[in-house]
This record gives structure tokens, sequence and C-alpha cells, in this order.
């Protein structure tokens, strides 16, 4: 078994313990109120990742940055239409969601299977940086309808006043 493959099995198990650890971090978060700060820290804290680009095993062709934004966008819609809110104590909250786990599984599955796929023809440091850049446009759409639905409860917070 060669480095490559090695890797490859290693970021795969990692990928399934951080899905994990997000459906943990998600349950938790629904208790508490959303707020600017809870939008913002997740696409800002993973912005950091985009230093792997200043590597060129991580650089990626225009075509290949333009597949991952486009499926990052498509996956966004799930996260988007699944995500639910709910008025508590004049505060808005994220409704937990009984199809989180399951959606993120599906693209957890669904990314080690493109991994899989695309390993044949793409090196595994184009993958990462399109993985990351796909994950990156999905979180921040994400959290762009999050910060809308706020802004839209917060406007009818005061103008019910």
């Amino acid at each position: 078994m060669g480095m490559e493959n090695i890797l490859f099995i290693t970021a795969s198990i990692m990928a399934v313990f951080m899905g994990i650890g997000a459906i943990i971090v998600r349950q938790k978060a629904a208790k508490r109120p959303l707020t600017m700060k809870k939008i913002l820290i997740p696409p800002v804290m993973m912005s950091t990742g985009a230093l792997m680009y200043v590597f060129p095993y991580f650089r990626l062709t225009p075509v290949e940055i333009g597949e991952s934004v486009i499926m990052g966008a498509i996956f966004s819609i799930l996260l988007v239409l699944t995500t639910r809110y709910e008025e508590k104590d004049s505060a808005l909250y994220v409704k937990q969601s009984r199809l989180f786990p399951l959606i993120l599984v599906t693209l957890l599955v669904l990314r080690i299977i493109l991994k899989t796929i695309l390993s044949m023809s793409i090196s595994p440091g184009e993958i990462g940086g399109m993985f990351f850049l796909l994950a990156f446009v999905m979180i921040v759409i994400w959290r762009l309808s999050m910060y809308i639905n706020l802004r839209a409860f917060k406007k009818q917070q005061i103008s019910s006043f």
C-alpha cells in the first residue's frame, strides 16, 4: 500500500470523525440563540485553511475551481432548505433537524465516493484543495442564508414595537 493510499484512507476516516463532531456541535448550538458571531465564526475560522493554496501541490486549475464552487453551491441547497428557525424568548433559534445528521452522513459518503473516483486522475493535493473549496462555498452560502434570516427576524422585531 502506497503512501498516497494511506493518506487517502486517513483523510476519509478523519472526515467521518469531523462529521460526527459537526453533528454534536450543531445539536448543542441549537440550544442557544442565533447571533451574528455564531454565523460568522465558522466560515472565518475555516478560511484559514485557504493558506494551503500557497503550496503548488494544492493549487487548482480554473476548471477545478469552477467544479468545486458549483458542487459546493449545490450541496449548500440541502443545508439551506432543511434549516428551520424558531422564535423563543424574543430570540431566533436554529431548530434541531432530524434530517441534518442524515444529510451530513450522505454528504460524507458522497465525498468519499467522489474522492475515490477523482483520485484516479487528479493528485491528492488537488483533491484536497477542491474539497476544501467545495466545503467552504457550502458553508458560506449556508451561513449567508442564516444571516438573511436573522436580519429579517430582527427587522420584524423592530417593526413590531
